[in-house]
């Protein structure tokens, strides 16, 4: 659930609802018997053992209910969002012959892949009804795997590419494939009644509140492969034929929801997990072993709150966790108020534990208060542990129909007059992504917190993973550059990626920016390291592109010693690919 200027883009058109009065009314009523149901609702699960006939009236009653009372509609997406429309499977992989420049003679074979979403029948969906309108947000599409394969013919060294896509088959992408329409009820954004009623409806025709999307990253361990997205466990994917073989569960060693980053450990190749849940215990954390076939390590970590933490850390002998103030609570409904909320004023703090500990031996570390979805890296310097990553000052969650005031004129804007520009100016402060350093004493307790000064804003951040937990000079973003006054009234011109050089001090020595033509945006960017590359940044960054402009997708590769030049191949592809979230390179 990662935000970049893709998500701010879409994010524009939508508007939170007027209130029917109808809903005013009911609102009471509504609140009052759900209240006790709430509470239980996030883990309810249909395990009743009653006999199949009744269960098939009943979902066909509960069926007929909803196609009566709620109405789906199609969102309307704006010119410039049109690269947020779904594409269709193209069945089996094309061959691509369209390359300009030369792939190097000793980039690896193997298969790039991303991961995003791609909404069923037609494009994302909201409901009207009695109780108010709900809509569904770009994260909540099906999860698309878009792959590009390198091979070289034997004896020839002659590059072979194909290009595949496929939806991610989860448990709820069957039944609604079956089903041949819409079924689950969007229940993250709209009217506080309407989002109740559907998590209601959803538990008790499809025994869960929401879909499993699948949609945000993939990621390798013991040789098989797996996408995922935080709400719901791992699928594993044959990496061939980007079909879906299952949901994996560790052995049975697993049963909550799996972060989308996991990590593997230094110097044991172990897999560093963890899961948030919307009730008690809100934030386990596991170890898997390096075969991947047990947990080693599964631990309660104690949380007050269900922290929305999307990625963590790992050093060579610690966990780095995340607990900051942007949180879920199906009770704030109830109450009228946002599914998720970010909390300003509220704690905000960074923990270190042993690799195996618990939550006991967890050293927390208090830090500002700020937004963070993706670290960076985690490392250890003598008495400190280095964490990176990018934070804004404040979340654009939730999104339009935010009762904040700040969050009402960045997304709505304003007449443009010399006060109102200086307060745009804060406002890019406060809500886009930068690169922020926290240093935490292991000794002493203190925390040294510093932004890296750059011009643009940057997200999805990537190393040679070859680094992870370990000292590295290097790190990469995507970033966009953007001249409005609020989301609503206008793009952002250019995208592209930067390279990061710090020196052994920390301190930041060198920037380097892949600028795209005007109109060209990345996504899924990943970093190819050289098989026999002796520097850290010996290697490639290969990266989905789109041109605004001609609708074209393409794939670059920039040879990441020479960043600032033209890319050294661009591969048009013979589909377009929808923006989407993370990517990576698999060698076969």
């Amino acid at each position: 659930m990662a935000l970049c200027s893709y998500t701010c883009k879409v994010n524009c058109s939508f508007q939170r609802p007027s209130k029917p009065s109808k809903v005013e009314d009911l609102k009471a009523s509504i609140s009052s018997a759900l209240k006790p149901f709430s509470r239980d609702l996030v883990h309810f699960s249909i395990v009743a053992d009653i006999p199949k006939a009744v269960k098939e009236t009943s979902f066909k009653l509960l069926d007929a209910f909803v196609d009566f009372v709620f109405e789906f509609v199609d969102q309307p997406l704006l010119p410039f969002q049109s690269n947020f429309a779904p594409v269709e499977e193209i069945g089996e992989a094309v061959v691509v012959t369209t390359v300009e420049g030369k792939i190097p003679d000793d980039f690896p074979e193997g298969v790039y892949i991303r991961n995003g979403s791609n909404p069923l029948f037609g494009g994302f969906k909201s409901t009207k009804s009695i109780f108010g309108k709900s809509s569904q947000v770009w994260i909540e599409g099906e999860g698309m795997l878009h792959a590009l394969y390198f091979t070289r013919e034997k004896g020839r060294g002659t590059w072979n590419i194909c290009y595949n896509n496929k939806h991610v088959q989860t448990d709820t992408f069957k039944m609604e494939i079956h089903r041949k329409k819409p079924g689950f009820l969007p229940a993250i954004e709209g009217d506080s009644p309407a989002i109740l009623m559907a998590y209601v409806l959803n538990v008790l025709r499809f025994g869960v509140e929401n879909k499993y999307l699948s949609n945000t990253n993939i990621f390798e361990h013991s040789k098989k492969y797996y996408s995922i997205a935080e709400n719901h466990l791992p699928q594993e994917i044959d990496i061939y034929t980007l079909e879906t073989l299952g949901n994996w569960n560790v052995n049975g060693g697993w049963d909550r929801p799996f972060t989308s980053h996991p990590k593997k450990a230094p110097g044991t190749s172990e897999l560093v997990i963890m899961g948030i849940y919307p009730r008690k215990p809100y934030f386990e954390l596991g170890v898997i072993s390096a075969d991947g076939k047990k947990m080693v390590h599964k631990v309660d970590l104690k949380f007050n709150r269900c922290s929305l933490c999307h990625d963590m850390g790992v050093t060579e002998r610690y966990n780095v966790i995340m607990d900051f103030p942007l949180t879920i609570d199906i009770n704030r409904l109830i109450r009228g108020d946002s599914l998720i909320k970010y909390d300003k004023d509220g704690y905000a703090r960074i923990g270190v534990m042993p690799r195996y500990g618990d939550a006991n031996s967890v050293r927390w570390f208090d830090v500002q208060p700020s937004c963070v979805f993706h670290l960076i890296n985690c490392f250890e310097d003598n008495n400190e542990v280095v964490v990176r990553g990018c934070r804004a000052r404040e979340s654009v969650l939730p999104r339009p129909g935010s009762k904040d005031k700040k969050s009402k004129r960045f997304f709505e804007g304003s007449e443009e007059t010399s006060s109102t520009k200086n307060n745009n100016e804060s406002l890019e402060e406060s809500f886009f992504f930068r690169v922020c350093e926290w240093r935490l004493n292991m000794r002493t307790g203190e925390v040294k917190e510093k932004n890296v000064p750059t011009k643009f804003f940057m997200e999805f951040p990537m190393i040679n993973e070859k680094f992870i937990g370990l000292r590295n000079k290097f790190c990469y973003l995507q970033v966009v550059d953007r001249e409005v006054s609020s989301i609503s009234d206008g793009l952002v011109k250019y995208g592209g990626l930067v390279k990061l050089q710090f020196e052994e001090d920390m301190e930041l020595i060198k920037v380097e920016y892949h600028m795209l033509p005007e109109g060209n945006f990345c996504s899924g960017t990943t970093f190819v390291p050289k098989p026999q590359g002796v520097d850290e940044d010996d290697g490639w960054l290969v990266t989905f592109i789109h041109n605004e402009n001609t609708n074209v997708s393409q794939v670059y590769i920039v040879d990441a010693k020479n960043f600032a030049t033209h890319p050294i191949a661009t591969i048009t592809l013979p589909s377009r690919v929808p923006y989407g979230f993370h990517g990576a390179f698999m060698p076969l």
